[in-house]
């Protein structure tokens, strides 16, 4: 049975990294492989000769001596706990989502044209590329690609050029998501699982994550594309915003984002609980700015929202979340959890520590193969294997290696699709002219990681 879980999860998972050639959402096999794996593990629960207990991070000894009847209560129980800990991530995304449609809403995110007001190209790299490493820092990596493309589309008008600048904004955006506890789903998902503290993962990952950044945009500063200035008519075309609280709504935005490690650090509740007040502290200003705009003269007959006579930004924006995005997250933590619970991840890893004892070198390995396959699932199969405590070099390793490592082939981060999705990039041509780069910031990021962690071991 064990055999049969192993080889659909591995079924499963390659039709999540063949997506695009299945043309099939990864959503749906993720959902599905949860299903059937959960199934089989009930269906021969009677027959594992082990069972993980995820909360002590151990093998249940006596496993094989325990009723029929005990093994389904534990089964049970697991399942309730794993869905209790995946609940936690999807609502703390959700809720950021929201304040980040919230934020689009109000058209907050064109204030940011204000930053780059430059016609050197050069110079414009580097805008672009710290724009993208703090953004993402803040609002995650995914959502940063897009906001800086599509003001990018507006400043650019020669097609090749942009695909330049476009690819160096996913280098960098992906390098500003590995050192922030809320900048990409991967870390998210460590730093709620108490795996890391947001103040050793900044600590340790903030320069090799800079590094990662800076080191490819300086190559690329000498490179034909990024020498000389940008048409003169350029921020003709630069988004302007139609709300007056649209810079309002994105500071507050930011700022209710940035609050959250804080609560979690005062309160040691779980980070959802803060990202929920921080929702409804957003959205309670939102309504308030929208209700400023209601008159009597202008209510209309309509259902929904427009039936009060104002549209809720905060329903509008909750119906622009990309709940796709969440099930596929549910679909495949649940379906890493069921390998988990069997203690194949553990019984793995311990036969992996055998044959490579450099633990550097698997980690650096898991970050190349975030550029082949989702990083979601190598890392939640990761702190299933693995169990260092928290705030361990292990976990900031994996951190910074899952995070980056992805840049070096465009399909490799949600950050580098959503990208080629809006320019059109070309697989090959990003292998032949960007991986490089990435290759080079995530080699130099990952040694200063090494020397960092050294010098304070």
């Amino acid at each position: 049975m064990e055999t049969i879980i192993i080889v659909l999860f591995i079924l499963g998972y390659a039709a999540i990294a063949l997506e695009h050639n299945l043309k099939l959402d990864k959503l749906i096999p993720a959902l599905a492989m949860m299903a059937v794996l959960w199934a089989l593990v009930a269906f021969g629960i009677d027959t594992f000769p082990n069972w993980f207990d995820s909360a002590g991070h151990k093998l249940i000894e006596g496993f094989a001596g325990f009723s029929l009847e005990e093994r389904r209560h534990l089964l049970e129980e697991t399942l309730l706990h794993h869905l209790g800990k995946t609940a936690e991530i999807l609502f703390f995304l959700l809720g950021a989502m929201t304040i980040v449609e919230i934020i689009d809403y109000f058209d907050g995110f064109s204030t940011i044209k204000d930053f780059v007001k430059t016609k050197s190209k050069k110079r414009l790299l580097w805008i672009f590329a710290f724009l993208a490493f703090i953004l993402s820092s803040i609002i995650d990596n995914l959502t940063a690609t897009i906001v800086l493309i599509t003001i990018l589309q507006k400043i650019i008008h020669d097609k090749n050029t942009r695909l330049w600048f476009a690819s160096l904004i996913i280098i960098a955006a992906n390098a500003g998501g590995a050192w922030s506890p809320i900048g990409d789903v991967t870390t998210t998902m460590l730093w709620i699982a108490k795996k890391v503290s947001s103040a050793k993962l900044m600590e340790y990952l903030i320069i090799p994550s800079l590094i990662c950044m800076v080191v490819p945009v300086f190559i690329a500063s000498f490179l034909k594309p990024f020498q000389g200035n940008i048409d003169d008519s350029a921020f003709d075309d630069l988004p302007e915003s139609k709300n007056k609280y649209g810079a309002r709504m994105l500071y507050l935005g930011l700022g209710s984002i940035i609050f959250v490690p804080i609560f979690k650090t005062i309160t040691h509740l779980p980070p959802y609980v803060g990202m929920m007040l921080s929702l409804a502290v957003v959205g309670i200003f939102a309504e308030i700015h929208s209700r400023t705009q209601f008159s009597l003269s202008n209510v209309v007959e309509n259902d929904g929202d427009d039936a009060i006579g104002f549209h809720s930004p905060v329903h509008k924006s909750l119906s622009r979340i990309e709940m796709p995005s969440v099930l596929f997250f549910f679909g495949i933590l649940m379906a890493v959890a069921a390998l988990e619970s069997l203690g194949i991840l553990f019984i793995g890893a311990e036969a992996l520590k055998a044959v490579v004892p450099n633990i550097d070198i698997v980690v650096m390995a898991l970050g190349v193969g975030s550029a082949v396959i989702d990083n979601v699932p190598l890392v939640a199969a990761s702190m299933g294997m693995f169990n260092d405590p928290i705030d361990s070099h292990l976990w900031h390793f994996v951190a910074y290696s899952a995070g980056t490592g992805g840049s070096m082939l465009i399909i490799g981060s949600a950050a580098g699709v959503v990208a080629m999705g809006m320019e059109k990039i070309n697989f090959m041509w990003y292998l032949k002219n960007i991986a490089w780069l990435a290759a080079i910031g995530f080699v130099t990021g990952a040694i200063a990681f090494m020397l960092i962690r050294n010098f304070n071991m």
